[in-house]
C-alpha cells in the first residue's frame, strides 16, 4: 500500500478541473519516483529496454512468418494437458486463440439463432442507429447489435466450455497477493456483452489502436494508483501485469465508454470462420506494456496538462505519436473458425483492422473473463434487474431493444453457473 508519508492526490470522481488534476498528480507522480533516488527517466528506461526485447522478438516471428498469438486446443484445456512452452508463450504473450472451444456446428447453429431472434423481433426496422459514438465509428449498420440476452449468448456464457476457459485463463493471474484473495478464479460474473454480425462484402473503418481498462482513472483513484503502485515508487522490477492486487476494489470513472467490471481476459467467440487478412481484431501482444502506457505521460517532452491524449469519457488511445515503439508489434490473429475463442489480457493495446468488400461473414459474440469480486458483484446487481427485464446492461448505452422481444433467454433456463454468474445462488 502507498506510503502515508508519500500519500498521492487522487480524485474518486473526475475532478472538476482536469487540467490542474494532472499537473498536481503528475507532479506527485514525479516527486514520489525521485524520492526512491531514482528518476523518471531512469525508471522509464528499463520499462522500454525490456519492452524494446519484446517487439523485437515479436517483429522477428513475424519476418519469419510464424503466428505471434499462443494457439491452445480446448481438448487439452479440459484435460489440464496445456503444454508448459505454450502456457509461458501465453503469459509472456497475454492473448491466445482457443481452438474447438465450441463444436462448430453449434456456433453455426447460434449464429442462424441470432439472426432469427433479431428478425422474428423486427431489430431490424425499428434500429436508431449506433447507441454510443466508439462503435458509432465502424460504419455500422448495424455491425454491433445491441443485444446481450438471446439463447444463443446465454447459453454460451453459462456453458461448461465456457467455464473451464474462463478458469484456465483467471489461473493465470496472481488472485492472492498482499495478503487479501482478490478474486475467486473458479467463478464468473456473467458480464454481458453484445455481438457483431459483419456480411460479406461489408466495409469497415474498423477501431483504432486503444485500450479499455480505464482512461484518467487509471493514475487519479486511490485503487489504480495501488495497484500500480511499483510504477510509481522506484520498484519497478517488481511490477507484475498479472498482479490482480487492489484492481477488483475500485472502479472506473463514470461514462459510455466504461467498464464497471474487472475483467482478467477480454475476448470473443467465433460464430463464423474468419481468414486473418478480413478485417480482424490485433493486439500488442505484450502485457507489459501498461508500464510504459502509464509512465510515458510523465516524461519531459509530454506537456504538463497532458496523459498522451488520455481523457475522461474516453477508451485510452495508444498512438504512434506517443508510443511508435509499442505500435510496432501489433499483430493479428491467425485464421479462426466458428467455434474457436480469442482472448487478451485487459491492459492489452487493441485494434480492429479495416475492411474493404469483406470474403465471408465476420461474426462474434463478446464473452470476456470476469471473475467474481467486490467490483463485479456489485455491478451484478443491475445485470440482474437487466437480464430480467431484456434492458441494456448499466455499462452500454441505455436501447433497451429486448424488453418486449419474444424469445428472450429466461431466468428458468439458468444453469447453476448462470445462477452462481447472476449472484442468485
Amino acid at each position: 500500500m502507498l506510503a502515508a508519508t508519500t500519500a498521492l492526490p487522487h480524485w474518486e470522481e473526475p475532478p472538476a478541473d482536469r487540467p490542474a488534476a494532472i499537473r498536481q498528480v503528475k507532479a506527485a507522480l514525479r516527486a514520489r519516483i525521485a524520492a526512491s533516488g531514482r528518476t523518471v527517466e531512469e525508471v522509464f528506461a528499463v520499462v522500454e529496454q525490456r519492452i524494446k526485447a519484446e517487439v523485437d522478438d515479436i517483429t522477428a516471428a513475424r519476418g519469419r512468418g510464424e503466428t505471434v498469438w499462443p494457439v491452445i486446443d480446448y481438448a487439452d484445456i479440459a484435460a489440464s494437458t496445456v503444454p508448459a512452452g505454450t502456457a509461458a508463450k501465453l503469459r509472456r504473450r497475454g492473448c491466445l486463440v482457443v481452438r474447438g472451444h465450441f463444436d462448430r456446428e453449434q456456433a453455426l447453429g447460434w449464429d442462424r439463432g441470432i439472426v432469427r431472434y433479431v428478425e422474428d423481433n423486427r431489430f431490424f426496422e425499428n434500429y436508431r442507429g449506433p447507441g454510443d459514438d466508439f462503435f458509432g465509428t465502424v460504419g455500422s449498420k448495424p455491425e454491433i447489435y445491441p443485444i446481450y440476452w438471446s439463447r444463443a449468448q446465454m447459453q454460451a456464457r453459462q456453458s461448461e466450455e465456457m467455464a473451464r476457459v474462463q478458469a484456465f485463463l483467471n489461473g493465470q493471474w496472481k488472485s492472492e497477493s498482499e495478503g487479501v484473495r482478490w478474486f475467486d478464479p473458479a467463478r464468473d460474473s456473467l458480464y454481458p456483452d453484445r455481438i457483431r454480425r459483419r456480411p460479406p462484402g461489408a466495409s469497415s473503418a474498423g477501431l483504432g489502436t486503444h485500450l479499455d481498462p480505464g482512461n484518467l482513472d487509471l493514475w487519479m483513484t486511490q485503487a489504480y494508483q495501488q495497484a500500480f503502485r511499483h510504477l510509481f515508487d522506484g520498484s519497478i522490477e517488481q511490477y507484475d501485469p498479472w498482479d490482480a492486487a487492489y484492481r477488483t476494489a475500485g472502479g472506473q470513472y463514470q461514462g459510455s465508454t466504461m467498464c464497471s467490471a474487472f475483467r482478467t481476459f477480454q475476448g470473443w467467440t467465433a460464430l463464423s470462420d474468419m481468414p486473418h487478412d478480413q478485417g480482424v481484431l490485433h493486439t500488442v501482444p505484450i502485457p507489459g506494456a501498461m508500464a510504459y502506457l502509464m509512465l510515458r505521460p510523465l516524461l519531459a517532452d509530454v506537456p504538463d496538462d497532458d496523459m498522451c491524449g488520455v481523457a475522461v469519457n474516453q477508451v485510452f488511445p495508444a498512438s504512434r505519436r506517443w508510443h511508435p515503439l509499442l505500435i510496432e508489434a501489433l499483430s493479428g490473429i491467425p485464421d479462426v473458425r466458428a467455434g474457436d475463442s480469442v482472448w487478451w489480457h485487459c491492459d492489452m493495446i487493441h485494434s480492429v483492422a479495416p475492411v474493404e468488400n469483406q470474403q465471408g461473414w465476420g461474426n462474434v459474440m463478446y464473452i470476456p473473463a470476469a471473475p467474481w469480486c467486490p467490483r463485479n458483484e456489485r455491478y451484478s446487481a443491475s445485470v440482474r434487474d437487466a437480464f430480467r427485464t431484456g434492458s441494456s446492461p448499466g455499462d452500454f448505452p441505455p436501447e433497451h431493444y429486448e424488453r418486449t422481444w419474444n424469445g428472450r433467454f429466461g431466468e428458468a433456463e439458468l444453469n447453476a453457473t448462470g445462477r452462481s454468474g447472476l449472484g442468485l445462488r
